[in-house]
């Protein structure tokens, strides 16, 4: 369901050189594993008879044990749907390999040998093994049946939403590993079976390269180690377990544990997918041939077990927070006085309300003129209160301004607005769409005016959760001459000017933190009596943390309306109610269609994340397209 398939990674007890118990215990593993309707599950290198036998793979007693307890394993997995992927020793055309066997409903759907060998300091396989790198087009007689052997073999779900590839252990240590030929060639998803021992260290950099090889070639890469069960003469081995989707971590453990580990992770190939397509020049590069091996029936997820950030625009590391708040803020900045340098103007006009988007707006600007060695006096910081605005946010607005010495402005617009709508036939008492509209009008109007005057830029304040969902009046607040927020969502927002408000005076923090606990608000229709905020953005449209979090999987990874609820549902269990949730998408499938033709005459602003909608740069969506189809499916 929606692209999901569940891997088990499994580090089974064994014994040295006992292909007998270990068949017995690679199936008990299996049988979990089917009982979970995983579509695989993973074992280590050579996980038949263990990796540290030495010697033994010399001996054809040990290799007639390794035949015989493949066939057993076979045999007993006819009825299995999950694919078992496991590790043995095996001759081949009078020469001994280090194979991976993927076997499916009892069929050995291919053999892939060990295309790296090591053989230094502690490792010396070319003394058993060869290399079988170069061996394409082959075919093995094993376990009683014929099947593909070699590296090029890629095994794919009918409908190829899931193409899964193998490379063992030193494979991924080169400098060019096969998986990133098998990835070009289609694969999203890499499994490695690996004896990989612990030192000191060598955990941090192994766990760097399985994450960055995931992010690279844009797959899943599952990597199961070895255990404790090998042989501790020389080497410790942790059974060092680990999962990375496009370079996310969803699994990793190593606990030198004596006992049985099987564990699960849902991948989104879907999601895999759509990336490969959309957002990189994945497939520039020439394509490689490889053999199809198709897989029927295989297991698809439908109760996943993996978890999602409610938030994520928000940085998930605490300990990264200065550094990326710092760094947006720096993008920010950098951008509004590049446009300055450019213009040669020498003021900001910037319209504050008391919320949050003119806030950071402002807080960006300042540290803007601080670049280009312009003072705060020449921001002219103007507040326009209107028939909605409160005492709260006006407050703010202005202590804000002459907190940060800028050049404060306040203009009224009630009187000037009643006239424009009695100039235009329109009955002030009639609080309509046209009422609130022409506020936005107005103020752009005065701010655009002063610009000229001054020889000044307004700064728009619009965030990229408001460009999304087309919250804006278009040729008011939609309009100015750079949008300082139109790579920041909403979420973001809020979590920079907390940070920027710890580090500020105790005046300015104080000035922040109440900003950040007024209700989000347009402020455009009188209040009545007795309530403080008539107008609460986020019970109009839904709350702003599912928009953003709809914005982001929906244009980042291409989910669809089922998959945009089936994981907003994961995602806020026990934050929002089903309907809430159900509610806010159709809001945001509505607005984000019918509101593009805002976006198709947005003003220049800095890209600052990987979702950005201006449409001359990441978004190109015509203006009339039909959300029909879309809505249906909530």
């Amino acid at each position: 369901m929606f692209g999901f398939y569940k891997i088990a990674i499994s580090v089974p007890q064994l014994k040295i050189a006992n292909p007998e118990f270990n068949g017995i215990a690679i199936l008990e593993n299996v049988k979990h594993a089917e009982k979970e309707k995983s579509a695989i599950v993973l074992f280590p290198e050579l996980s038949i008879t263990t990796y540290s036998c030495g010697d033994l793979f010399h001996n054809a007693e040990l290799i007639k044990s390794t035949e015989e307890a493949i066939l057993q394993l076979c045999q007993k997995l006819k009825s299995f749907n999950t694919v078992a992927v496991i590790g043995a020793p095996i001759f081949h055309r009078n020469v001994l390999y280090n194979c991976a066997i993927v076997i499916h409903k009892g069929k050995i759907l291919g053999v892939v040998p060990k295309s790296f060998l090591p053989n230094y300091r502690e490792f010396y396989e070319k003394r058993w093994f060869k290399s079988g790198k170069d061996i394409k087009n082959d075919t093995i007689f094993l376990a009683r049946q014929e099947a593909p052997f070699g590296t090029d073999l890629i095994f794919t779900s009918k409908d190829s939403e899931i193409s899964f590839a193998i490379e063992i252990c030193e494979d991924l240590w080169v400098p060019i590993p096969p998986s990133s030929y098998y990835s070009l060639a289609g694969a999203n998803l890499i499994l490695n079976l690996s004896a990989s021992n612990e030192l000191i260290g060598k955990n941090e950099y192994r766990t760097e390269l399985i994450k960055h090889q995931s992010a690279k070639n844009i797959c899943a890469y599952a990597f199961c180690s070895a255990g404790t069960y090998e042989s501790s003469a020389e080497t410790v081995f942790s059974g060092h377990c680990a999962l990375f989707e496009n370079g996310m971590k969803l699994l990793e453990k190593r606990n030198f544990s004596t006992i049985n580990q099987l564990y699960f992770v849902d991948i989104d190939c879907q999601k895999l997918n759509y990336l490969r397509n959309s957002e990189s020049s994945f497939y520039d590069e020439k394509i490689p041939l490889y053999r199809r091996i198709l897989i029927s029936n295989i297991y698809k997820s439908k109760k996943i077990l993996r978890t999602y950030d409610p938030y994520p625009f928000v940085p998930r590391e605490k300990s990264r927070r200065d550094e990326r708040c710092e760094e947006i803020l720096n993008i920010q900045s950098s951008a509004i006085a590049r446009r300055f340098l450019h213009t040669k103007s020498r003021k900001a006009v910037i319209g504050i309300s008391g919320g949050l988007d003119s806030t950071l707006a402002l807080l960006a600007t300042i540290k803007a003129f601080q670049i280009i060695n312009l003072t705060s006096k020449d921001i002219i910081a103007v507040t326009m209160p209107g028939f909605g605005t409160g005492s709260r946010t006006l407050n703010n607005a202005t202590k804000l301004a002459k907190a940060l010495n800028c050049d404060f402005r306040k203009i009224d617009i009630t009187r000037v607005c009643k006239i424009h709508l009695k100039d235009i036939g329109r009955n002030t008492k009639k609080h309509d769409i046209t009422f609130e509209n022409a506020q936005a009008r107005e103020r752009t109007q005065i701010l655009m005016d002063i610009a000229n005057a001054e020889n000044a830029l307004v700064i728009g304040t619009g965030d990229l959760s408001e460009i999304a969902l087309g919250w804006s009046t278009f040729n008011g607040d939609h309009i100015s001459m750079y949008s300082a927020n139109c790579g920041i969502p909403k979420t973001l927002v809020r979590y920079i000017i907390e940070w920027i408000a710890e580090k500020s005076s105790p005046k300015v923090h104080n000035i922040l933190v109440d900003i950040l606990n007024t209700p989000i608000s347009p402020e455009l229709l009188p209040s009545r009596r007795g309530e403080k905020f008539i107008q609460e953005t986020e019970k109009i449209l839904g709350p702003y943390a599912l928009h953003d979090f709809f914005l982001y999987h929906c244009v980042k990874y291409g989910a669809n309306v089922k998959k945009l609820d089936f994981i907003a549902k994961i995602a806020f269990d026990g934050i929002y109610e089903e309907k809430l949730i159900q509610d806010t998408l159709k809001t945001f499938i509505k607005r984000f269609f019918s509101h593009q033709f805002k976006r198709n005459s947005n003003p220049d602003g800095p890209k600052v994340g990987t979702i950005a909608l201006s449409p001359r740069a990441d978004w190109r969506m015509p203006p009339d397209a039909d959300f029909s189809i879309w809505l249906k499916e909530v």
